[in-house]
């Protein structure tokens, strides 16, 4: 509901002036509803009806700030309005406050007058006819339906229009609120996902460019020298293919060249491959077979940055990748052999363990890395299920 206002508003004062200056000019001509002569004219004298008529005017004025007051204010001057010649002025600002009692009172008033409006209609058209029983009884009913019930049943059909119209104000700006919300969702989630992307396309490249370069720096010896220039030579060139890649992607197909295809669990071969001749012993174990293609990136993201992570925390030794496909899950095991070092042999921004772990919780999958004892000493095991079950369906 609407907050009422503390002063009258400019609209009622002027029709309360309307309505006071309407009834004095109807009394300056003499015109009133009853002849002076009418039995039912208790108080017959000329100044007699300015009473009532100055009064409802004055409710004229409460009529949005106070609506029921003024009502029943009404209610008793047009009672004693009708003790005298009577004003027709009076009782059209009489049906107004009925209208507004309506229009701008509470939700129950809104709700109870028109109902109690019109059991008086029936009361005033089937209680005077029982008693007198001529046609004439009737009228006194349709007089009062006019009064009363008409004025009421026509606020409620106009207040329930504006609730109605509020309510679809409402609902747009909260769908509007809303679609701003899933805007600025949508916009941070592709961050991310760009944000995961880079680093999954650079860091690998750059960290085995850094550790040989730093090799080639440190060691005065040609045959190495050429031998890491090499390696780094080769992560470069992959490094660019992979960020023409992105930037591809990002112009959605409007280079002149297409972008190089996604990153497949066929690649795993020549991911390993190059970590190999980064430095890594590493051995492949891929037993996936077919699997849905979200899976399938997330899956050799999460192998790329833990080769990667291997290359720049790991101790000397073998590293294992085992992939296997059960029914429902994709699974992933990347062990590493783990050695407590002042710090890794390229600098990076921490933000590896969090892709991943990212990748996993986006597929509705479980990510766990960390220290593990075994037979072969201590180790860092990166584990990861990813759910193909589900992803299919929603392919479907």
């Amino acid at each position: 509901m609407a907050v009422r206002p503390l002063r009258p508003p400019r609209f009622d004062v002027a029709v309360a002036l309307a309505g006071l200056l309407g009834g004095l000019l109807l009394w300056g001509f003499g015109l009133g509803v009853r002849p002076g002569d009418d039995p039912m004219v208790l108080f017959g004298g000329r100044w007699a009806l300015l009473v009532p008529l100055g009064v409802t005017a004055c409710c004229e004025l409460l009529r949005r700030t106070a609506p029921r007051t003024a009502l029943l204010t009404g209610t008793l001057a047009l009672a004693a309005d009708t003790t005298t010649q009577g004003s027709i002025a009076t009782i059209v600002m009489f049906t107004d406050l009925m209208y507004a009692a309506v229009v701008y009172g509470s939700p129950a008033t809104a709700r109870r007058l028109p109902w109690i409006t019109g059991v008086l209609t029936l009361a005033g058209m089937l209680v005077p006819y029982a008693v007198w029983r001529v046609p004439e009884a009737l009228l006194i009913g349709l007089v009062v339906g006019a009064l009363a019930f008409a004025p009421a049943s026509t606020g409620l059909i106009v207040r329930n229009h504006r609730d109605a119209a509020d309510a679809a104000r409402l609902q747009a700006e909260q769908t509007a609120l809303l679609a701003e919300m899933d805007r600025v969702q949508a916009v941070t989630a592709e961050r991310s996902r760009m944000a995961r992307e880079l680093h999954d396309l650079v860091a690998n490249h750059l960290s085995a460019i850094a550790i040989h370069s730093t090799a080639a720096l440190s060691l005065d010896d040609p045959g190495t020298s050429k031998d890491a220039l090499t390696v780094i030579r080769e992560n470069s060139v992959q490094g660019l293919s992979e960020m023409r890649r992105l930037i591809g992607i990002l112009r959605d197909g409007a280079d002149d060249r297409e972008p190089s295809a996604t990153p497949t669990l066929d690649g795993l071969g020549a991911l390993v491959a190059g970590a190999r001749a980064n430095g890594l012993d590493v051995t492949l174990d891929a037993g996936h077979g077919a699997v849905p293609a979200p899976v399938e990136l997330a899956a050799y993201r999460i192998v790329q940055e833990s080769l990667t992570n291997a290359l720049k925390h790991a101790a000397a030794g073998r590293v294992t990748v085992c992939l296997r496909r059960s029914p429902d899950a994709l699974e992933i095991r990347v062990t590493s052999p783990y050695g407590d070092r002042d710090g890794p042999r390229a600098p990076g921004s921490g933000a590896g363990l969090v892709g991943m772990r990212e990748r996993a919780a986006l597929l509705d999958g479980s990510f766990e890395a960390g220290p593990e004892d075994g037979p072969e000493g201590k180790r860092w095991v990166v584990r990861a299920a990813l759910p193909v079950t589900d992803v299919e369906q929603g392919e479907a």
